[in-house]
């Protein structure tokens, strides 16, 4: 059977962002910029990369604003136009390329990540979709030449029908904080991937069957959808993402992909705060003030 491309991404962006309190009492953590533009629209920009030209985000009340930054703004446009703001027009007129489509879809209580998936059930239909998580921000590193791993996950999609699963190497001593995946003790290369046989909810270092996290993207067969209609709440009352993979993986084969990008979780305020210094010194406007300003904070004791 013909392989359906993924043009789908679900961005659920309906979670309270305790972790990033007070900052985040009347401004939605995905809208906290990292440099000069909120966290959403790196992840969207990244989406957009990768070919998807549909972009579901489930929401909540309160965070309309979210809607509104993809939104066109006419008056701001007009008024950058008649002052001549042509470089600041283009960063907000931009966003969005035409083909692309922003559809937002309720969600009506948190019931978990794999509740929120489901929310989005009726607009993906049968069709595969990806899966964005917000708060980690991937950044293409430079020592492995800038591999777009997102991308990469859509590829292989597209070529092979596999579902995949982005993973990363984390240290032994963090391994209880993430799910992790079971590859069957094989050695998975950079940008490569290996067949998943298991993931494992936050365990025990000793109990660990590898030391890769799962991070937080995912490319997934429409029949997840149908798994998670029937999946019972797990942990916390919450329908878990991670019950529907370990139910899909009975029939269907998952690869775990392993990044060559850095991510950053943004989610708490360390990981945000690495994001902007991570970022600034990327941003080709801003990385040289940056630098100085890193050297000169380096000599202080």
């Amino acid at each position: 059977p013909t392989i359906q491309p993924v043009k789908k991404a679900i961005i659920p962006v309906a979670g309270l962002g305790t972790r990033m309190l007070p900052a985040t009492k009347a401004i939605p953590k995905e809208l906290l910029p990292v440099t000069d533009k909120p966290v959403i629209q790196h992840v969207v920009e990244e989406a957009i990369a990768a070919g998807i030209n549909e972009i579901i985000l489930v929401t909540r009340s309160g965070k309309e604003a979210i809607e509104n930054h993809f939104d066109a703004h006419f008056e701001l446009e007009t008024q950058l136009e008649r002052k001549g703001k042509d470089m600041v027009l283009t960063s907000i007129k931009d966003i969005i390329p035409p083909h692309v489509q922003v559809i937002s879809i309720r969600q009506p209580e948190a019931l978990g990540l794999g509740h929120a998936i489901l929310c989005a059930r009726r607009v993906v239909g049968d069709h595969p979709f990806a899966v964005m998580l917000p708060d980690v921000l991937v950044m293409p590193s430079p020592a492995q030449g800038r591999l777009n791993d997102f991308s990469n996950m859509v590829n292989r999609w597209n070529e092979t029908g596999q579902g995949q699963i982005m993973v990363e190497a984390v240290p032994d001593q963090e391994i209880h904080q993430y799910g992790i995946a079971d590859v069957g003790g094989a050695e998975i290369g950079i940008g490569k991937t290996a067949p998943l046989s298991a993931m494992v909810e936050k365990p025990k270092q000793e109990d660990a069957p590898s030391n890769l996290a799962v991070v937080g993207r995912y490319v997934l067969p429409a029949k997840v959808m149908q798994i998670l209609k029937d999946t019972q709440p797990g942990a916390g009352g919450e329908i878990q993402l991670t019950d529907a993979l370990d139910e899909l993986l009975k029939s269907d084969s998952l690869d775990a992909y392993r990044m060559a990008s850095i991510t950053h979780d943004c989610g708490n305020k360390l990981g945000y705060l690495k994001a902007n210094i991570a970022m600034g010194l990327e941003h080709p406007e801003l990385a040289d003030g940056l630098k100085s300003y890193i050297k000169g904070l380096a000599q202080i004791d």
